[in-house]
């Protein structure tokens, strides 16, 4: 496999050197990890056009792309509830 070289702030290489080798990577390897972590925005919008398809699928229902953008982030409205479950029971501590 081919390589390169990037050009970072000595800090930054230092930091990555520390998390690399807190993981026992290079700090090569563990800038492919982080880069594989994250979708570019095609990939970011084929996953989506495949999660919709799919629920439209299962639901067996016709949803249009707007239909989805309109419809809540029911993931959100979750970490919502959670977090005021979660600071409602600190506070029932205190």
């Amino acid at each position: 496999m081919a390589t390169t070289t990037i050009q970072v702030p000595k800090e930054t290489r230092d930091h990555l050197a520390e998390l690399a080798k807190e993981r026992g990577l290079s700090i090569g390897q563990l800038v492919e990890a982080l880069a594989a972590e994250q979708l570019t925005a095609a990939q970011r919008d084929k996953r989506l056009a495949a999660d919709r398809k799919l629920v439209r699928e299962v639901l067996g229902v016709a949803i249009s792309d707007e239909e989805f953008d309109q419809a809540p982030d029911v993931l959100a409205n979750i970490y919502k509830i959670a977090a005021e479950k979660v600071r409602a029971v600190g506070q029932d501590a205190a």
